[in-house]
């Protein structure tokens, strides 16, 4: 039986946003858009060599890779509304701000490109509750270099980042993903009795989150976050 989180106003719900909020790799649709190939045996290479924080292998290439040196912000952006999300997260967010009794501050940290992400859920997340990679642009439009890179233990930084800022209790802290780039700050926030919510079989966090729960509808995770919260 997990443990019950302490009943109280203000909770912080982080969630990732790759096959979280989404159902393709950001890289992959963006992958499409240049008309390249090989995006997955790349990313695969990268892990086993672990060149890349696991999670980052986009960002690395953005960087690093020659055929990836013609990708713009309008690339990032475009590819941001070609990305097929999950069902039902505005309707995630505007029943959040409803609950009798509870207010959740609700933010995405995801590897992913911040401008991608933006792009898929304008209007339904605001661009400042949103924390990706973030790039720097040299005059010409190319990326020059990585500002952040919310992967492994850059979650756990952007996480207790925001915590701190809104002065929410270790314990009153859910996070949702699906994959083994959140194996760390799933383990951070069970550490200090926070709620862990994983959204896919991963073999890496189906035994480290404390709820699992498998649905195309992001409202899902609302049913384990109301268990765990009511008393």
């Amino acid at each position: 039986m997990t443990q019950k989180i302490r009943n109280g106003k203000h909770y912080l719900l982080a969630s990732d946003f790759d096959q979280t909020l989404s159902f393709n790799d950001s890289g992959i649709v963006l992958n499409e858009l240049l008309g390249t190939s090989g995006f997955e045996e790349k990313v695969a290479g990268l892990s086993r060599i672990h060149l890349a924080q696991q999670g980052a292998e986009l960002a690395y290439l953005l960087l690093h890779d020659p055929e990836y040196r013609c990708v713009r912000k309008e690339h990032l952006i475009e590819a941001g509304k070609h990305i097929r999300l999950k069902e039902n997260i505005r309707l995630l967010s505007q029943v959040l701000d409803s609950l009798d009794g509870y207010h959740f501050s609700f933010y995405v940290i995801s590897a992913a490109p911040e401008e991608v992400i933006q792009s898929a859920l304008e209007g339904i997340v605001p661009p400042d509750h949103i924390f990706g990679t973030r790039f720097q642009y040299a005059p010409s439009g190319e990326i020059q270099s990585i500002i952040r890179v919310a992967a492994g233990y850059g979650k756990v930084a952007v996480l207790e980042d925001l915590r701190t800022k809104l002065q929410v209790g270790h314990d009153r802290v859910v996070y949702v993903g699906d994959g083994s780039s959140d194996v760390h700050v799933m383990l951070h926030v069970n550490r200090l009795d926070g709620l862990t919510i994983a959204v896919s079989e991963n073999k890496y966090i189906t035994p480290i989150a404390r709820r699992t729960i498998l649905s195309e509808d992001a409202l899902s995770v609302l049913v384990p976050m109301l268990e765990e919260i009511a008393e």
